[in-house]
């Protein structure tokens, strides 16, 4: 399958409509960037810490099990497509657990935690009637397995033969990221998803989209969560592939906000006051002393610190028009009782009830509405300016987003002729 986009710019900063509603392009993404040779986010080493341990998860819109392997077959770490090699029904049912092996419940076909077939009922059929043929391979039948990465506890894992190595993929920039955040053990705190009725792609913008944050959720700007006049700004792999938006606290003062807000529509700084100021407490706990920190790593995950809350945040395709957000809170195995505590208080900025991240959700979906029977127009991506795509600093741009779109052209094999990267 092929296609075409008439850019209208050679800098991606404009991106037509209909890529956010084009059923074709998005079977084209499932399998040039999420079964390709990009790295997608599993889950957390954390998650399953014994032998024969499990969680479920997606590359895609493909279902995975990820899982630990028993101790007599060494603990290794595996993860498999969570198909049935049979008839296609899930394998594995329950989000996570614990297991010797995997049985699908529709004829009883058994895999090993590697995924390997290992067990037919009847495969050799009942009073030499029936039965599979003699030469069936139940090894060549298994589940395709996907190759597993392991950076800090940060499980990742592609189904490509090409992918270039986890280091190389993520750059200094990624796998500094991770070692930031997953410098010491940690504790899974719990989860929650979130089910946007958007494309994919509107989600992982908005992940690149560093200056909305001030202006969609007035909770951060009234209360010097994040601020554009805050310091901070934008960095990026070389390939302009993986971003972090980062901000500090306390580096603007309420007349720079006020200075810089008024006359925006619908912000006003001392419209609000919380009785319980719990939430904004916040004592810096890594060596940078930054409260914001966001990395995304293309094509699927964030990592994300507000405040004092911790966790993951995972891209999960769900059809054109839909994704969920399925995130991950953590803390620190070594958190008091105390800081754990807080650490949830911070959570309530983020999740499907969150503060915040509601309005995340009906951005998107009030995009979805508006540009679903448009086939010209294009949205425009220029704050930050056009051109070269570099590291800033300050937030008051949208340059990742145009990073992500030189990526996503040149794996769907359709780049603009001299196009920026």
């Amino acid at each position: 399958m092929t296609f075409e986009i008439r850019w209208e710019r050679d800098d991606y900063s404009r991106i037509p409509f209909h890529l956010y509603h084009d059923e074709e392009v998005y079977a084209l993404e499932m399998e040039r960037i999420f079964r390709g040779p990009c790295w997608s986010y599993l889950c957390l080493e954390a998650e399953i810490p014994n032998p024969g341990d499990y969680r479920t998860t997606w590359v895609g819109d493909t279902p995975v099990v990820v899982s630990r392997a028993t101790a007599e077959a060494g603990g290794a770490i595996h993860a498999f497509v969570n198909r049935c090699a049979h008839r296609g029904a899930q394998i594995v049912r329950k989000t996570h657990g614990n297991a010797a092996e995997h049985v699908c419940i529709y004829h009883r076909w058994c895999y090993r935690t590697d995924g390997e077939l290992i067990g037919i009922p009847f495969r050799r059929g009942l009073k030499g009637e029936g039965g599979m043929p003699k030469d069936f391979d139940m090894a060549a039948a298994s589940p395709q397995r996907l190759k597993v990465a392991n950076v800090s506890g940060m499980l990742f894992g592609t189904f490509s033969d090409d992918a270039e190595p986890i280091e190389d993929y993520l750059g200094e920039f990624g796998t500094g990221m991770v070692r930031r955040f997953f410098h010491k053990p940690i504790r899974i705190l719990g989860y929650s998803r979130q089910l946007i009725r958007g494309n994919w792609k509107l989600y992982a913008e908005n992940l690149r989209d560093t200056y909305h944050a001030s202006l969609l959720h007035e909770f951060f700007v009234t209360y010097g969560v994040d601020r554009a006049t805050q310091k901070g700004g934008v960095k990026m792999d070389a390939r302009h592939r993986h971003n972090m938006n980062h901000a500090y606290t306390a580096t603007d003062t309420q007349a720079d906000a006020q200075a810089a807000y008024a006359g925006t529509a619908g912000v006003k700084l001392d419209r609000m006051r919380l009785t319980d100021t719990k939430l904004l407490q916040h004592t810096p706990e890594f060596a940078d002393r930054m409260n914001l920190a966001a990395p995304t790593f293309f094509p699927n995950a964030l990592l994300i610190q507000i405040n004092h809350s911790l966790g993951t945040r995972q891209i999960r395709p769900k059809g054109v028009d839909a994704v969920e957000v399925f995130q991950t809170l953590f803390g620190f195995a070594d958190d008091t009782e105390e800081q754990t505590r807080h650490r949830l208080i911070s959570a309530n900025l983020v999740g499907p009830a969150g503060f915040v991240s509601m309005e995340d959700g009906e951005a998107i979906e009030i995009i979805q509405k508006a540009t679903r029977n448009e086939r010209q127009a294009t949205n425009i991506i220029e704050m930050g300016g056009r051109g070269a795509i570099s590291d800033l600093a300050h937030r008051v741009t949208e340059t990742p987003v145009r990073g992500f779109w030189s990526y996503w052209s040149e794996l769907m094999g359709v780049e603009a002729p001299g196009g920026v990267r």
